[in-house]
């Protein structure tokens, strides 16, 4: 949320500053809270624990998504203040718990948790931006989704590691999708590590496969046309550029 009208959350977080640790101060404080971007707006500071603890058990906001988030991300929030609300907020926001390493490691696993329990449920968009800014711990599932969009995202994703691309390329149940697209992304088409997992992947397309055997030296070469579960046309090309140009 963006902040607005500064000065009423400077003078909301004054007023919660000043409650310190009481409960029934703070619970004072909030029922003059203005509206909910205010309150959101003061809870991105360090406010007392009592008063996240007043928001987390106070209605309305108890039951408004966006200001329990705010209460998560607190530097200040409890753990177990965290963990009873963080199966309460929206996936943009579990994805910004998840992905906030000042937080407590339980917590972000438990935002990772449910978001991937969710991701069945998530309209294809939400799963596309979703692929963009996902952690690590999320990426294996996202680049094994069907829809090329979202595969596409994920490989765009600056937390996707090579070798979590390569062991998603290596899987025996690997989606044609995710092959197609690396061998088109900018990113990743010329790695050589991706470049060797796609040509010793046996689900990859044929005339993407061939297009990999030029940039492999020879020691992987010799491991191609020895591979007895690929094509015979793959093994083919891998003898025929180790042989070089006199071949045939």
């Amino acid at each position: 949320m963006e902040q607005r009208e500064p000065a009423a959350v400077d003078a909301l977080f004054a007023e919660a500053l000043g409650a310190g640790e009481s409960r029934p101060r703070a619970r004072e404080v909030l029922s003059r809270a203005p509206d909910e971007q205010v309150l959101a707006s003061a809870l991105r500071r360090a406010v007392p624990v009592a008063f996240l603890e007043e928001v987390a058990s106070t209605r309305p906001w108890s039951e408004r998504p966006r200001v329990l988030a705010r209460v998560v991300l607190s530097p200040r929030a409890p753990q177990a203040l965290s963990l009873r609300l963080v199966s309460g907020l929206y996936w943009r926001d579990l994805a910004e718990v998840a992905a906030t390493p000042r937080l407590p490691a339980a917590v972000r696993s438990r935002a990772e948790s449910l978001l991937r329990d969710g991701l069945a449920d998530m309209r294809l968009g939400d799963r596309v931006t979703l692929a963009r800014l996902a952690t690590p711990a999320l990426l294996p599932v996202l680049l094994a989704d069907s829809e090329r969009q979202v595969t596409e995202s994920t490989l765009l994703n600056p937390r996707l590691r090579e070798e979590d691309l390569v062991a998603a390329v290596r899987r025996e149940d690997v989606r044609t999708v995710l092959l197609e697209a690396t061998v088109s992304s900018s990113r990743w088409a010329a790695n050589y590590a991706v470049r060797l997992a796609l040509v010793l992947q046996p689900r990859t397309p044929l005339p993407l496969a061939l297009q990999q055997i030029s940039s492999l030296v020879p020691r992987d070469l010799r491991r191609v046309a020895d591979e007895a579960g690929l094509r015979p046309l793959v093994r083919a090309a891998a003898r025929e550029v180790l042989a070089g140009p006199e071949a045939g």
